[in-house]
């Protein structure tokens, strides 16, 4: 699978990456780098709505164990594990970037290979204002 990306979040996730310092530059960030390169680039307005991309909210599901997660992939300034804000730049994140509801995601995580399902995604502007 090739994952999709924005014109817009590419061009964002190369500026934050050239702004991290050599030290910061760790080997997820060269795997979301490498990623976002293949990748096929998408212009915004032709983006689907059920694509993981920045600021997306998503709900997956490890098969090897059936933990769900539910989260926002964010950039690295407003990642909050506790408000449940998912760093791009963490090894989940970089997994996960680009692929859509349905799809079924081999990919190594620290704790080991593991598949996960991406059960749900909407995008701010899929949401509907309250």
């Amino acid at each position: 699978m090739i994952p999709l990306i924005k014109t817009s979040d590419a061009e964002t996730i190369f500026s934050a990456v050239n702004q991290l310092s050599p030290e910061e530059k760790t080997k997820e960030v060269r795997q979301l780098v490498s990623e976002i390169q293949r990748a096929k680039k998408v212009a915004d307005a032709s983006m689907p709505r059920k694509v993981i991309q920045l600021n997306s909210y998503f709900e997956a599901r490890f098969e090897k164990n059936d933990q769900l997660i539910a989260m926002t992939l964010v950039l690295p300034k407003a990642a909050n594990l506790d408000a449940r804000k998912l760093s791009l730049f963490s090894p989940l994140g970089v997994a996960l970037m680009g692929y859509k509801e349905g799809d079924l995601v081999d990919w190594p995580l620290p704790v080991g290979r593991r598949v996960i399902q991406i059960l749900k995604v909407k995008n701010p502007e899929s949401i509907p204002a309250s």
